[in-house]
């Protein structure tokens, strides 16, 4: 898999950046002289509402509510709101001319044009009234400290100088800020930040929902009075969204920085024991969202709440506008229980603070390095892909997908920060800095209660504050165990043979072609390639250093005499030897372990006329292993046409005997066509069933590898095949199935571990499968989770992308798959020679590296002593490309007809000849047959 930096799973949210500047009391913050679209905007673009006075519409009336991020008043004279629709110019638009101020960390609302139906309820009182008629679907807003018409385009205006904002949404918007338009709207919703979230990215910051309107000098009046379980109601809404009421609690938590901008709050002698519980089917808890209330007030204070009641992508929220610290004394207890395993179990103690019991798991790490979320499984066990589980479709595949559902839950900071954003990188990442590692498949035990949340389309449990580095010792609510293991269990065995993908390791850097694009580093230093050339890792030189030096580390620590490798490069690719990254990878194990360690398996002299950029490869220890004739690769471009060829080579341990099949095994090393993209076959496009897309190439694929694996198995004489690789397929997919339908036997499975991580579950996309004449001689298998349980954050790929530098020089996140370990129990068909033994005709020896037959009686000859003597040296078997033959041998007796290969050459027996060596003469009994 390459290096893809982007964030999966949670909602794209960052905390905006305020600037706190010191001035006389009562100024308004001046406006900078120029600025662009930028996280240090002093005004921003809240939320924009098109839909007013049309069906179905919340208000009769459109609006544009700006925000102030910073600690003091922004005079908006002379700035304007410009509109344009989603393609059209700003100069066929319309605007609001603006004026007045924005207080500090309030907000100022534009009203716009009314809509048809003004029987629709009004918007609060706005502090500035337009005309412009906006869109319902999708258009564009640029907040401009000018009155001056807009006339840029596209995606200039959001480097515009006089550009304080932008917001494009819509699909169709051809102007935005960021990566892409914010989402379409309706006429009953609008888009708007969540919680003031502002990266300078529409697509990341804003999410369409209900319109709040809010103006800077809006007086909600006296609340009604409801108790926070008739705020949360026993439904997944409030019974009393939209409605001003007041309320009491203690607070449990505050987030006045890092997004969140706001606190828990939690009615008073509520929580401890599950069945004292006052208010069963709704909570005693709600967010209340304040970032001015989240910073005077402090854990343990009993307060009263004036606000607005809402619901915010799911979160019931008390918007306050008034708060007061009341005399008598309140307190809660943190509710001691098991994880809720339905939604309406979770709804009923939204909000409030638990103290976790029973086991959790870390079942996901990849957002940690983002957003310093923690994926975990309740239960002593991650989550597990549904086609690992049962074939896809099944029942049980269906279950686990339940399973997983039911136990998933996010463990969070508390705040909304990306700690990848150019904004925020110098913020040192929460959880991995200075603490044990927090590897998928670690126990987690909580040593401090937790807010049960909702955000981000998740179930979370966040700390009482926002967790950092430097505040982790008071604030940290849970610790992980260390489960990393320095090498693989011992497998056993004469030979022991590995996979590993090796992460796009490339040679050939990015900087040494020309068109590369890089994921940078937090500097803009490139650290991988990222597209516009065929180079697939490292961009430079430091960078293949960082790589290599853990790549070896972890190849040699595997233990593994053989190691089949994918994702390595084709060097051909590039006009070099095609052999020269395997070159350069033996010459790095060789400086780590000693010269002449390893070796690597040439390539075959028949190639594909076609192949990818990366290949499949073998290295070996030439001490523990030796090849057995050349390799041989799967030249079918109809199968292997989106996928890299297999590669096969016959192994022995090392000292074995050639010509003995009794000790040998093919290895046949795969990587299949990834899930990311559809081929071009009926069947390859994503059907949801959990395959991904490109399954039918897989099966394929498959399939073409068993008829493969049966030709190089007869043409070795052996029935000993090892299949491994990364099939890109879990353990019940369709391409697997082929597999183990053709007699192979998946050993993964029998380890309790998996090769690989993805969306919050674990599984096995690479494979060692055992061929039924090989089965019994599998002395053990392990997976070495090195890679796939740990944080990406440790991978070269992500060096200085943050404050945090995790990298280190072993063998942990070498890559993002874990190698495969099988120990496999090989040796000879033919006894050793013994010189007391007697021997009759036909009888087999192996003797110092070879297999030797007699020819008749014989007891104390040393097999090979004599060029006339009882003994003949058996061939090994040589693969040609007019068939197998053997190697000739100067005792072996040879008749007319008979056909061997010698320097190179096939040659065949004219008459009878035993010790005359092909070639030697020109009259002797062995006829050319040319090149082998």
């Amino acid at each position: 898999m390459s290096p893809t930096p982007p964030a999966r799973h949670r909602g794209p949210f960052a905390a905006a950046a305020a600037a706190a500047l010191v001035l006389p009391l009562g100024a308004a913050l001046a406006a900078p002289a120029s600025a662009a679209v930028s996280p240090d905007a002093p005004v921003v673009i809240d939320e924009v509402y098109g839909g007013g006075g049309n069906s179905g519409a919340a208000f009769n009336q459109d609006f544009v509510e700006l925000y102030n991020p910073t600690d003091d008043a922004v005079s908006l004279e002379g700035w304007s709101v410009q509109y344009a629709s989603a393609a059209g110019t700003w100069a066929n638009g319309a605007q609001t001319n603006l004026s007045g101020e924005i207080p500090a960390g309030g907000s100022f609302l534009v009203a716009q044009a009314l809509g048809g139906n003004t029987a629709l309820p009004a918007l609060p009182a706005p502090d500035v009234t337009g005309t412009i008629a906006m869109s319902g679907t999708g258009a564009k807003v640029a907040l401009v400290r000018s009155t001056d018409r807009l006339s840029c385009a596209g995606a200039d205006c959001a480097a515009a100088e006089a550009v304080v904002d932008l917001l494009g949404w819509g699909p169709t918007a051809s102007a935005f800020a960021g990566s892409g338009p914010a989402p379409a709207t309706t006429n009953a919703t609008s888009v708007a930040r969540r919680d003031h979230a502002h990266t300078a990215d529409n697509a990341a910051d804003f999410a369409a929902g209900a319109p709040t309107p809010t103006a800077s000098g809006t007086d909600p009046g006296p609340g009604q009075d409801a108790t926070i379980a008739e705020i949360q109601g026993t439904g997944a809404t409030s019974p009393l969204a939209g409605t001003t009421v007041t309320t009491t609690g203690v607070v449990t938590a505050t987030y006045p920085t890092g997004g969140f901008d706001g606190l828990y709050l939690q009615t008073a002698g509520s929580g401890g024991d599950p069945a004292d519980d006052a208010t069963p089917g709704a909570s005693d808890a709600v967010f209340v969202y304040s970032r001015a209330a989240a910073a005077e007030l402090e854990v343990g204070d009993h307060v009263e709440v004036t606000g607005k009641v809402s619901e915010y992508s799911g979160l019931t929220e008390v918007t306050a506008d008034a708060w007061t610290l009341l005399d008598e004394p309140g307190a809660v207890e943190p509710l001691a229980t098991t994880w809720p395993a339905t939604d309406a179990e979770r709804e009923a103690l939204e909000g409030m603070l638990l103290a976790p019991q029973g086991d959790f798991t870390v079942t996901d790490n990849y957002d940690t390095n983002f957003y310093g979320t923690i994926g975990l499984a309740a239960g002593d066990a991650p989550l597990v892909q549904p086609t690992t589980a049962g074939r896809p479709g099944s029942v049980e595949a269906k279950q686990q997908a339940e399973d997983n559902a039911a136990r998933a839950v996010l463990l969070d900071d508390g705040s909304s920060t990306n700690y990848s954003s150019a904004a925020n990188s110098s913020q040192p990442l929460p959880w991995l800095t200075g603490g044990d590692p927090v590897r998928v498949g670690a126990a987690v035990t909580f040593t401090r209660p937790v807010v049960l949340d909702y955000r981000f389309d998740a179930w979370g449990l966040q700390p009482q504050h926002r967790l950092t580095p430097d505040v982790a010792a008071d604030v940290q609510p849970a610790t992980f165990e260390d489960t990393r293991e320095a090498s693989p269990q011992d497998v056993g065995g004469t030979l022991q043979v590995g996979t590993f993908n090796v992460l796009n390791y490339f040679t050939t850097t990015g900087d040494q072609l020309t068109g590369c694009r890089y994921y940078t580093d937090r500097a803009g230093d490139p650290v991988t390639v990222r597209d516009g050339c065929d180079a697939r890792g490292a961009a430079e030189a430091e960078d293949l250093e960082r790589q290599q030096t853990k790549i070896v580390a972890a190849i040699s620590a595997l233990g593994a005499d053989v190691v089949g490798l994918e994702e390595i490069e084709n060097s051909a690719a590039f006009g070099k030897d095609r052999d020269q990254a395997l070159s350069d990878l033996v010459d790095a194990l060789d400086a780590h372990d000693g010269a002449g360690t390893w070796a690597y398996v040439a390539s075959p002299a028949d190639l594909p006329d076609s192949e990818d950029v990366i290949r499949t490869a073998f290295v070996y220890r030439t001490a523990g292993a030796e090849p057995v004739g050349a390799s041989r690769i799967l030249d079918d471009p109809e199968a292997f046409g989106n996928a890299r060829q297999p590669l096969a080579q016959v192994f022995q341990p090392a000292g074995g005997v050639d010509a003995d099949p009794g000790d040998d095994v093919v290895v046949i090393t795969n990587h299949f066509k990834s899930k990311g993209s559809a081929g071009p076959w009926p069947g390859d496009e994503d059907t949801g069933d959990g395959q991904g897309a490109s399954n039918e190439s897989r099966v394929r694929q498959a399939t073409a590898l068993v008829a493969f694996a049966d030709d190089v198995a007869a043409d070795a004489g052996t029935d000993a095949v090892l299949l491994v690789g990364d099939l890109n397929s879990y353990e019940q997919e369709d391409p697997v199935v082929v597999l183990t339908d053709a007699g192979y036997t998946d050993l993964g499975p029998t380890t309790g571990e998996y090769t690989y991580a993805f969306d919050g579950a674990v599984g096995s996309l690479d494979h060692a499968l055992a061929s039924s004449g090989l089965i019994d001689r599998v002395t053990g298998t392990d997976i070495w989770n090195v890679n796939a349980y740990e944080p990406v954050a440790n991978e070269y790929s992500r060096y200085n992308y943050n404050a945090t530098i995790l990298y280190d020089e072993t063998p942990f996140r070498s890559s993002d798959h874990d190698p495969l370990l099988v120990g496999l129990d090989l040796v000879p068909s033919a006894p050793a020679w013994e010189a007391k033994a007697t021997y009759g005709k036909g009888d087999r020896v192996a003797f110092e590296g070879g297999l030797f037959e007699a020819l008749w009686w014989s007891r104390g000859d040393r097999p090979g002593a004599s060029a006339y003597g009882p003994w003949a040296e058996v061939g090994a078997p040589v693969v040609t490309s007019a068939g197998t033959f053997p190697a000739w041998t100067g005792t072996w007796v040879y008749g007319k007809g008979d056909v061997v290969v010698h320097d190179g050459h096939r040659w065949q027996a004219q008459w009878y000849s035993r010790h005359d060596e092909p070639g030697a003469t020109s009259w002797g009994p062995w006829k050319d047959l040319g090149a082998a």
